[in-house]
C-alpha cells in the first residue's frame, strides 16, 4: 500500500472533509479511530487497518496527527478548514518567524498580508529551511520574515501546534519583510 497516498487521504478526512468517509469530528477535531478505519476501508482502501494507521502516525515526518492517551481518538494537529478547536494554548512567539510561499502569491501577500484563506490559521515556521520547503510546494519559493514578537506585543495571538507549527489568525503587511525570491 502507498503510505503517502493514504496519509494524504487521512489528512483530507481529518482536516477538511470528514464526511467523505462518513465520519464526524467532535468540537476539538477528534475522530473515533474505529469509525475512521471503517470509513477508509469502505471508501478508498479496503485493506486499511488500525496497524497501518499507527504506522502512518508514527512515521509521519511532519507530525500531522495525534492520538488521545487511549488511542481510541485521532486528530490532525493543525491545518483544518472545518471549524474545530484543537485546544491550542496561546503562546508567546519568538521575535521572528518565517513564512514560505510561491512567487505567484507575493503581490497579494504584499497588499493584504497573510490570511488563512480556507484554513483557520496562517501557518508560520520556526526557521527559514522549513519555510523554504513549504514555499517549494507552491512553485518558486519566496520567504517572508514575520515580526512575530512585535505582533504579539501589539496584541496579536499566537499558538504553537503539537507538531511545532506556529499559528496566528492573520499577519498584516507591516509585519512582513520579504527576504528571498
Amino acid at each position: 500500500m502507498d503510505l503517502t497516498a493514504i496519509s494524504r487521504y487521512l489528512s483530507l478526512l481529518l482536516r477538511h472533509r470528514p464526511e467523505t468517509a462518513g465520519i464526524c469530528l467532535d468540537e476539538h477535531g477528534w475522530a473515533d479511530v474505529s469509525e475512521l478505519v471503517r470509513g477508509i476501508q469502505q471508501t478508498k482502501y479496503p485493506d486499511f487497518s488500525p496497524e497501518l494507521l499507527e504506522e502512518i502516525v508514527r512515521t509521519d515526518e511532519k507530525g500531522r496527527y495525534s492520538y488521545n492517551d487511549s488511542h481510541t481518538l485521532i486528530r490532525a494537529n493543525q491545518g483544518h478548514s472545518v471549524p474545530v478547536d484543537v485546544e491550542l494554548q496561546k503562546t508567546a512567539p519568538p521575535e521572528v518567524l518565517w513564512h514560505g510561499t510561491g512567487e505567484k502569491y507575493t503581490a497579494s501577500i504584499e497588499e493584504t498580508g497573510l490570511i488563512p484563506k480556507s484554513r483557520l490559521y496562517v501557518h508560520l515556521s520556526r526557521d527559514t529551511e522549513t519555510a523554504t520547503a513549504v514555499g517549494r510546494r507552491h512553485g518558486k519559493p519566496v520567504i517572508y520574515q514575520v515580526e512575530s514578537g512585535l505582533m504579539s506585543r501589539e496584541g496579536y495571538d499566537f499558538f504553537l501546534s503539537a507538531n511545532g507549527v506556529w499559528l496566528t489568525k492573520a499577519v498584516p503587511p507591516r509585519f512582513l519583510k520579504r527576504i528571498s525570491g
